[in-house]
């Protein structure tokens, strides 16, 4: 596929405006690329990365990426993709967030050809008289257009007006770098037109957007560090690996899409291999490699897999593995242990959890409230070296 037809289709849900970014794209216009990134955890994850894979192939094809950094957008808060109010972060808990997000990025972006700035400087100094001038632009009944604001407000649940504000920030960030095009989840899409009509009122032209899917994360819902279901683009090799692993099989497909700079013909091959019937573990191993190698380097991602198998597949293991049928669903680690039966109650479960003594798929787990998926594909569950079970969903009522 042509680059520039690659870059404007893969992974992408809606481009706003399609063709006028296509024209400046083919008319060899190098363009301003802003992703705007809040500090509301220290560790950026698959889900984060899927923007800043874009924001790569943009820089491939000669453009700037701009990333925001919201040092002050943070301590506010968005609520896109929330169904209640969410906390404020103090100063100090944000700065400490941040402290390793430009090595994490420099995993996927050349950072000598990045610019960098924080919202700090321009929305720290703004006036009162700034914001309203700001807040002018929008009406009440455009914020609760949103759908979880409209859904908060027909449920009774608080919205603060500090809500209201955060697409006012977004929005105006994009006026301070002069983004020609801005990149984010389609959570996101309301911030984002923000931006434009902003942009308008400053005399500038507005940026054209591009939106993506929320990733699934290993407990199916929207991978997210609220919910500790993460795969963190700077976890050690083996852990990144395993963690791969537990996705359920459905996602293999959307994650090579999303999560990794695998040829689409690749893609499209093993598509059709899982559907002459490849085994999904197999599809799952390569695409564990290629996220390993990606954030790694190949030799640690071939490391990481052959560890995997080698514990996957250890003797010590006994010859018949008990078969435990659950429902099909998310559970945390600690209740499927006593669920299992392989603890006695779910406090003895934290313990053993916390004291190393649990393993998952071969991998030591540690994380009580760790999220699973309890599906088609068995879980390889352990406690020490002689309690073991398989897990498999029950098969669904016809």
């Amino acid at each position: 596929m042509n680059p520039i037809d690659e870059l404007l289709t893969r992974g992408v849900t809606q481009a706003i405006d399609r063709s006028h970014i296509e024209r400046r794209l083919r008319e060899g216009a190098r363009l301003r690329i802003k992703l705007g990134i809040d500090p509301t955890g220290p560790l950026l994850h698959l889900g984060r990365a899927v923007p800043l894979l874009k924001l790569r192939a943009f820089q491939d094809l000669g453009h700037l990426p701009v990333i925001v950094i919201g040092d002050f957008t943070g301590r506010i808060g968005d609520a896109s993709d929330k169904d209640a109010e969410r906390r404020m972060l103090g100063r100090d808990e944000v700065e400490a967030n941040m402290a390793g997000y430009l090595g994490q990025i420099g995993r996927i972006l050349d950072m000598e050809r990045v610019e960098i700035a924080y919202n700090s400087d321009w929305l720290g100094p703004m006036t009162f008289e700034e914001v309203a001038h700001l807040a002018n632009l929008f009406s009440v009944a455009e914020m609760l257009d949103r759908e979880n604001f409209f859904k908060r407000y027909k449920e009774g649940k608080r919205i603060s007006l500090r809500e209201f504000l955060y697409p006012l920030m977004q929005g105006y960030d994009s006026v301070a770098v002069r983004a020609d095009v801005e990149l984010g989840g389609n959570d996101q899409l309301f911030n984002l037109l923000a931006g434009r009509s902003i942009q308008r009122a400053h005399a500038q032209e507005p940026q054209d957007i591009m939106t993506f899917g929320m990733l699934e994360g290993s407990d199916g819902r929207k991978m997210s560090t609220t919910y500790g279901n993460i795969i963190a683009i700077a976890d050690p090799p083996d852990e990144q690996f395993g963690k791969v692993m537990r996705l359920k099989d459905e996602l293999i497909l959307a994650y090579f899409e999303l999560t990794t700079r695998a040829p689409r013909q690749r893609i499209e091959d093993l598509r059709q291999s899982l559907r002459g019937g490849l085994n999904p573990m197999e599809a799952k191993l390569l695409l564990a490699e290629e996220i390993v190698g990606l954030y790694h380097c190949p030799e640690d991602a071939r490391a990481a897999r052959e560890r995997f198998l080698q514990v996957f597949r250890q003797r010590e293991l006994p010859d018949e593995i008990p078969e435990v049928i659950l429902p099909e669903g998310p559970i945390t680690l600690q209740a499927l242990l006593a669920e299992a039966g392989l603890a006695p109650s779910r406090s003895e479960a934290g313990r053993l959890i916390r004291g190393g003594g649990v393993r998952l798929n071969g991998q030591v787990v540690t994380d009580v409230s760790l999220g699973i998926t309890v599906g088609p594909t068995p879980l390889l569950l352990q406690v020490g070296r002689r309690r073991v079970a398989r897990i498999v969903s029950r098969p669904a009522r016809r």
